[in-house]
């Protein structure tokens, strides 16, 4: 989206968009959205709305189904788009290690569909559990497991148990006062691995205050039949796993198979190019360049390398048109964050750390910056401060439910 606003009206290049969904979505704020606190049109917005009057950006709805290196096109499941240069930014898949029974009965969270998914789930196991007097029933409903400690973990684990604390006895009288057992479940030695350890210890504090239970140094290694394998051997009876353990680069049919790297990252160059390939670009999660002094191993898959991306490469395509050299790319390390509660949040920045609630402003806030459309950002911040003053949004509607079986 930034490549593509860049390069908004400016003559002698002309863009095409193409995308399996008509909207674009801002994913750091999905499991508002699957934890009923906020709408899915909060953060989305339609690419042609975003186009309107903007002479040279055009859309085409359809998904990837293979890149034709050789005569410059790719094959969509609606068509075959030539071109002079190809930009694939295709962003990650959920990576479920090669567990077939975890990637059948997993709930991820990569899409505004995951997301709308998991709240139907979450509220009709609570729909289900008020009418049930089997306990080994009433068990798998009320025990939720997120698998995966990083920042989307954390969050929808203190955002669960935020709900449970203020919201479940008010809406689910039946319940008494008995709140959901949450289970916090990562492979590594600490919460938001990526982060400092400040911030890891205080996103283990406040979930630990909140109810949360976390198990560290554990792996999921299967999910079947309503039970969730731990590698230490503990089962726990679930109907619900939720999976943020992991992502992996998704596939673009049709390049040379030497290009891929871990992750099934795509090797680029300095420019974000593709290696061998002069007239193939790849920005965001599914990069993998080594030529930043920094970042010798690759850059973190964060949303701040692919903006940065996307507005130094849409600088050169103009560049380029100029008869002019490109600029190398280098990331700009800004920081990270992340929300951990109503209230607390953690901060990192390239010189300091903090905490708390002027955290949690500072995450409010720039997560609003991005988001498309002045209306979203007036309606995201509104919807915000009234759920969060009165701890009661009213978003808790079973719509699209996908199985009959809950």
């Amino acid at each position: 989206m930034n490549l593509a606003k860049k390069l908004a009206d400016y003559n002698g290049i002309e863009v095409t968009l193409v995308d399996k969904n008509n909207y674009h979505f801002f994913p750091p704020l999905l499991y508002q959205v699957a934890t009923a606190f906020i709408e899915a049109s909060n953060i989305s917005y339609p690419f042609r709305r975003m186009f309107q009057y903007k002479h040279n950006l055009r859309f085409h709805y359809g998904s990837l189904v293979k890149i034709n290196v050789a005569d410059n096109s790719i094959e969509t499941d609606s068509g075959i788009i030539s071109y002079d240069y190809l930009v694939l930014a295709m962003g990650t898949e959920t990576n479920y290690f090669g567990m077939e029974n975890v990637k059948q009965n997993a709930l991820p969270m990569k899409t505004i569909d995951d997301a709308l998914n998991l709240r139907n789930h979450i509220l009709l196991n609570l729909e289900k559990l008020i009418r049930t007097t089997d306990p080994v029933e009433r068990e798998k409903r009320r025990n939720i497991v997120i698998a995966g400690g990083g920042p989307t973990g954390v969050e929808v684990s203190g955002m669960i148990a935020e709900m449970g604390k203020h919201i479940l006895a008010k809406d689910y009288p039946e319940l008494g006062n008995r709140r959901d057992s949450i289970y916090l479940v990562d492979a590594g030695q600490a919460l938001l691995g990526p982060m400092s350890k400040k911030s890891q210890e205080e996103a283990y504090k406040v979930l630990e205050q909140l109810g949360v239970q976390i198990k560290l140094n554990t792996a999921v290694k299967d999910f079947s039949d309503d039970k969730v394998l731990l590698a230490n051997g503990e089962i726990i009876n679930s109907n619900t796993l939720i999976w943020a353990s992991g992502v992996i680069a998704r596939e673009a049919p049709g390049l040379p198979a030497e290009l891929l790297a871990r992750g099934r990252r795509i090797t680029v160059d300095e420019y974000n190019r593709a290696k061998g390939i002069n007239n193939i670009f790849v920005i965001g999660d599914q990069a993998f360049q080594t030529t930043d002094a920094k970042f010798p191993n690759g850059h973190p898959q964060l949303a701040q390398v692919a903006i940065q991306q996307g507005k130094l490469l849409a600088e050169n395509f103009k560049r380029m048109l100029q008869q002019k050299e490109m600029k190398p790319f280098t990331y700009a390390d800004k920081g990270s964050m992340a929300i951990i509660s109503k209230y607390k949040a953690v901060v990192d920045l390239p010189r300091g750390f903090f905490k708390g609630f002027i955290a949690w402003l500072v995450w409010l806030f720039i997560h609003i910056i991005p988001i498309a459309g002045f209306r979203n950002k007036g309606k995201l911040a509104y919807n915000w401060f009234w759920s969060f003053v009165t701890n009661d949004p009213t978003l808790r509607l079973i719509i699209r439910p996908r199985k009959k079986d809950i």
